[in-house]
């Protein structure tokens, strides 16, 4: 058996801090993660986790000086320094390291490198983890957070995300679930909720974060319902209530999971105000959560009287109202109040407003046979609208006669006083809609259910969609409509029945003088012609369209659509923090299509490399293989001595008028765009510039550092 040549580690020693010196092989040069002072906190706190290579100085003669030099481990040697300048650690304290033999033929450039590189990033999944078991092992949220240099909230979004059910946990490390659609998960932690859930999607394309949280909380009430409002979030809770929320994104306070329990709460809390009403001696209440349109139709509503103001409110109101008109006149032309006055006037309008929704006051016998509603308002405040009287409870005329005749009530008998008020007990029904007599001769027209207005409404809109199918012309004048609304600016495109819209991808990132391009121009001058066009308003727009040409209507179609273009790379991200790296592979190859349909010439249309656009950004290879396409291998020899920025000026002028492009902007082959869509397109190759988009760490993220003292 061959002998297997054993390895020999380098060896570790501490070394005086003031031994150490920074060495000029150190491939970090860029700060990047956690900060210096954040670094120094961490090792004050835990100390070094990982050891500093290092390498012995040598003199002219190869002997070592006694100092050391550190290619791999710069980060940590600074922190160690502002330790020692904040006189925290000693100059002559030990630093862990690990010696390389001076005589290894290994570059001290190859460790640093390999250092940061051959690292594998934590995933997510660890990391939220690591932030559990911290917490189960005693740590408040606080300490994580202070520990790591980041928010309190970001570790209770942490902790949350690491108590989703385990079932989806793995689904999530074997990357079948993004990161926004965990966070989605979160919303509830009902375990077998979570798993039924993702049951129901696994095999559907359907699988947005909002549709998550909607299938989450669809058997829930919003905090912001107006029944959650009218009880209180603190009463629904006290009660042994359950809030649903999302600490990922703006809930609206989140949502009620016991809609049962509120409604009992919301039913208790109606019913004692309605106690409360009806001890004002009113004939019936009628309550419920909202009442429908109509629903005081056929009654009589009392005219009541407001209570009269006293001699101080009269007085109070008046100095308002004076106060109010010297600010007023005071600040009079101003084009913009200052913001106390402003706040003053409001708080003037406030209590001016208080006097003027005085109580109103009914006859007692009125009362007797009338009625009040009791619900809650939008704003889920207790709305109480009295003075009321049914069709039955009206006083019967009846002949003066007729009434002296009539037999004497049983208060007279009784020898009460006739003109007194009658006492008695209001009656009180609580329900979601009001009863009202089921009478087919009744002439009121009642308004129809809201149910089956959907219903009949769901039929028209399949009918309408088949006839629109088979009507072009008009489909096509209704695509239009909306899109006009969508791109300029002076509609809005609220409440349309047709559901397409047009979304204008933004430009983010951007080269100087974008809006200078050519391009760029003309769609400034197509627009501003269009929009001097169009009817200033919106009722006018539908009309206006109708009168166009076949033409005119294509070309503004044309126009509209335009802004709905998104050729932008953006850099994927493999656990969900934005787009991915497929969907970016197919948006290029869509616009690869577009861009071959409508003949695109970028050369045509204006562009040039430059030092700034492009020359300039890139390494002397690509601008010397830039210069060979273009221009020659005769033109490449006579740039390649020169210096970069040389280089790049004299590359400018080489390509002005070669009609060379870099590969973003070429056209593609129609051969190439379609292998795109085909199945076995993952395991084609990428054209050049997506090469290094894959869903490996890439080379030059590889050094990002960790949360912790090792860096």
């Amino acid at each position: 058996m061959a002998n297997v040549q054993k390895i020999t580690l380098s060896s570790s020693r501490d070394i005086p801090f003031n031994k150490l010196v920074l060495s000029q092989s150190n491939v970090r040069r860029v700060k990047a993660g956690v900060s210096i002072e954040e670094l120094a906190e961490d090792i004050a706190r835990r100390t070094l986790l990982q050891s500093l290579n290092v390498r012995p100085v040598l003199d002219a003669e190869g002997v070592e000086t006694g100092m050391f030099e550190i290619p791999a481990g710069g980060r940590r040697y600074r922190a160690l320094e502002l330790l020692v300048k904040q006189k925290r650690l000693a100059k002559t304290a030990p630093v862990p390291c690990v010696v390389r033999d001076p005589a290894t033929t290994i570059l001290a450039e190859d460790d640093s490198l390999a250092e940061n590189i051959q690292r594998a990033p934590l995933h997510p999944l660890d990391q939220f983890r690591a932030f559990l078991a911290l917490r189960e092992k005693g740590q408040s949220e606080e300490d994580i957070a202070a520990a790591f240099f980041t928010s309190v909230n970001v570790v209770k979004q942490r902790l949350r995300l690491a108590a989703v059910s385990p079932a989806l946990l793995d689904v999530y490390a074997d990357d079948g679930v993004s990161l926004e659609q965990l966070m989605a998960f979160t919303v509830t932690a009902d375990h077998s909720r979570q798993e039924q859930v993702w049951q129901a999607i696994s095999g559907s394309w359907q699988k947005e974060p909002y549709q998550i949280r909607r299938m989450l909380t669809e058997k829930t009430v919003r905090a912001s319902d107006r029944r959650a409002i009218f009880v209180g979030i603190d009463t629904y809770e006290a009660a042994g209530g359950v809030v649903l929320r999302d600490l990922f994104q703006s809930d609206d306070g989140g949502w009620l999971e016991d809609v049962g329990l509120l409604d009992c709460l919301v039913a208790e809390k109606l019913k004692a105000e309605a106690e409360t009403i009806a001890a004002e001696g009113w004939k019936w209440i009628e309550v419920a959560i909202d009442f429908p349109y109509g629903h005081t139709r056929g009654l009589r509503e009392l005219d009541g009287v407001s209570a009269d103001l006293t001699a101080e409110e009269q007085a109070t109101i008046e100095a308002l109202e004076a106060e109010y008109a010297r600010l007023e006149a005071e600040h009079d032309g101003a084009d913009e109040l200052p913001d106390e006055v402003d706040q003053r006037l409001g708080e003037i309008e406030t209590a001016l407003g208080v006097f003027n929704d005085r109580p109103v006051i009914y006859q007692p016998a009125d009362i007797a046979r009338a009625g009040a509603f009791v619900g809650i308002d939008a704003e889920g405040t207790l709305l109480i609208d009295r003075g009321y009287v049914r069709p039955e409870d009206e006083v019967p005329v009846s002949e003066p006669e007729q009434a002296r005749s009539s037999e004497p009530d049983a208060a007279a008998l009784d020898g009460a006083d006739p003109s007194a008020p009658v006492i008695q007990r209001a009656v009180i029904t609580i329900g979601e809609q009001v009863a009202e007599p089921e009478d087919e001769d009744d002439d009121a027209v009642k308004p129809l259910p809201d149910r089956l207005l959907t219903e009949l409404t769901a039929e028209r809109t399949l009918a309408l969609r088949d006839k629109l199918a088979i009507t072009p012309s008009v489909a096509f004048q209704a695509v239009l409509h909306k899109f006009c609304l969508d791109v300029f600016s002076r509609y809005s495109s609220f409440g349309s029945a047709m559901e397409v819209s047009v979304r204008s991808a933004s430009f983010p990132v951007q080269a100087q003088g974008l809006k200078d391009t050519p391009a760029a121009k003309a769609i400034d001058a197509r627009h501003k012609t269009w929009e001097e066009r169009l009817p200033k308003d919106k009722a006018g727009l539908w009309d206006w369209l109708t009168g166009l040409t076949g033409d005119e209507q294509a070309a503004l179609f044309a126009h509209c659509a335009s802004f709905g273009v998104n050729a932008l790379y953006e850099k994927g991200d493999r656990y969900g923090g934005g787009v991915t790296p497929h969907a970016v592979e197919q948006r290029i190859a869509d616009a690869d299509r577009i861009a071959l349909a409508v003949d695109l010439d970028m050369v045509a249309s204006g562009w040039r490399p430059t030092v700034e656009n492009y020359l300039g950004r890139v390494p002397k290879r690509r601008i010397l293989e830039a210069v060979r396409e273009g221009a020659g291998e005769r033109a490449a020899q006579l740039i390649d001595h020169l210096k970069k920025g040389d280089m790049a000026k004299e590359a400018e002028r080489l390509l002005a008028e070669s009609g060379w492009l870099p590969e973003p902007l070429r056209m593609a082959d129609a051969d190439q765009v379609a292998t795109v869509d085909a199945p076995e397109s993952e395991g084609e190759a990428l054209p050049e510039f997506l090469a290094g988009d894959d869903e490996e760490t890439p080379a030059d993220q590889a050094d990002e550092p960790h949360m912790v003292a090792a860096e």
